[in-house]
């Protein structure tokens, strides 16, 4: 697709609007806007926040850019700049402004103020892009929690029309209790309500959650939780592997819930869960309203790291450090990890050559070829066999249930029928070793 069919126009990067392209067929079309804090070449351009757009339905119709050591606290934007976005705006045909970090309250409506214009920032078009994206119960309550608590401390601005009856009076007497703000207080509080009640909804799933985790501790089977940045093919990875038919799409945030699927690999039994994507400035506010379902990646035992190797290798950087720190803010630094770069038949032989040159805790794979598929899944076995208990059992032969057990989760096994019972040597992962602990032989069986 061009750039006019699509809407998007070129970035600008030196601080500077790019012409717009104008598509008279989008019923929204955005001036992107952004600070780069950084040197110059060291911050991103704003190509996510395009593709997020676009995700959301959106045209681009230009970028514009200023590097300065921090946003204005009121503005964004210095007061120059505001002039040249707001001349962009008009010539461009934009309707939208959309910037690339969180807006205070303060800064959002003084930027409507001076561009004329609705202003939205990228904590707004990624919970949009979520709400359109939640297809489940737990989603759907998810996304509006995260929503409201972004919303909340807006609500004040949605009512200075009617806050100006008590303007002047400020010794809080008689006239100053006007109806703009018993309706900013009234919106509040059924704000704080539902928020409570969808806390109380979602602690309800969390112990559903936890109670299907609970059963698949006590199997004893390892748990392999995929994550990484949005679109890096971890949905794609996931069918992969365990033929699970996860619907996939060219679409940032295209899998919001976590999906947990059973796979085999050398007779032994894995579970493996896909889960939301990350991406640079992930929303506070989301982190916390998906904790029950990022928790799937908190208890797994070994984390594939799932990287996009057809991005440009300072756009990979960018991408694997954002997803080293939503999983560090969820308490998973210290869990093994597997790099694991994608997208491998997007590759030509250079590139490929150089991809894993000095990571020795990386793989190589295309999800959709099944290429490095296999070798993937043998580092993963080896990583498990060095957390592996060895353990010599004695099974009584009408203890069937046991023994199959333990073949389920040990997969291969050694075995000798003996006059006192089936004596079996395994290696069995740790967090199960309890469950053979009556059985283990020294000598004879400690029953």
């Amino acid at each position: 697709m061009s750039a006019e069919e699509d809407g998007t126009a070129a970035r600008a990067s030196n601080g500077t609007v790019e012409a717009g392209v104008r598509n008279p067929r989008a019923r929204q079309r955005a001036m992107a806007i952004g600070v780069l804090t950084g040197r110059p070449g060291e911050d991103s351009d704003l190509a996510e926040l395009a593709e997020l757009l676009r995700t959301a339905g959106v045209a681009t119709s230009g970028t514009i850019t200023q590097q300065r050591a921090k946003p204005d606290p009121d503005r964004y934007f210095g007061r120059g700049k505001l002039v040249e976005v707001a001349e962009a705006v008009k010539r461009s045909d934009a309707n939208l402004v959309a910037c690339d970090d969180e807006l205070a309250p303060r800064q959002e409506r003084n930027l409507e103020t001076e561009l004329g214009v609705p202003v939205i920032d990228r904590t707004a078009v990624i919970l949009d892009i979520f709400a359109d994206h939640a297809h489940s119960a737990e989603g759907k309550l998810q996304v509006e929690l995260a929503q409201l608590e972004y919303n909340l401390a807006r609500m004040r601005g949605l009512w200075t029309h009617l806050e100006r009856l008590g303007a002047g009076r400020m010794d809080g007497g008689i006239g100053t209790r006007g109806p703009g703000e018993s309706q900013i207080e009234t919106d509040r509080r059924l704000a704080r309500d539902r928020i409570s009640a969808l806390r109380r909804e979602l602690r309800v799933v969390e112990r559903s959650r936890g109670t299907m985790r609970a059963e698949r501790d006590r199997s004893g089977v390892p748990t392999v939780a995929l994550a990484g940045y949005t679109n890096a093919g971890k949905s794609t990875l996931l069918n992969a592997v365990t033929n699970a038919g996860v619907g996939v799409g060219d679409r940032l945030f295209h899998t919001l819930d976590p999906t947990t699927r059973a796979f085999e690999h050398d007779g032994r039994r894995y579970l493996m869960t896909d889960t939301v994507g990350f991406i640079r400035k992930l929303p506070h506010q989301l982190v916390d309203a998906f904790k029950a379902t990022l928790e799937e990646t908190v208890l797994a035992d070994l984390i594939l790291h799932v990287v996009d190797a057809s991005e440009p290798a300072a756009a990979r950087v960018v991408a694997m450090r954002a997803v080293d720190d939503v999983l560090e803010e969820i308490g998973v630094g210290a869990t093994p990890r597997l790099v694991v770069f994608n997208k491998l038949d997007l590759l030509d032989d250079d590139a490929r050559r150089d991809l894993l040159v000095g990571d020795l805790r990386a793989v190589a794979v295309s999800a959709t070829s099944g290429e490095g598929v296999g070798g993937m899944l043998d580092v993963l076995a080896r990583s498990f066999e060095e957390t592996l208990q060895p353990m010599e059992l004695l099974f009584p032969y009408d203890d069937g249930k046991n023994l199959s057990a333990l073949h389920a989760i040990a997969g291969h096994v050694e075995r000798e029928d003996r006059d006192d019972g089936v004596l079996v040597r395994a290696r069995v992962p740790r967090a199960a070793a309890h469950r053979f602990e009556g059985f283990s032989v020294n000598g004879s069986p400690s029953r």
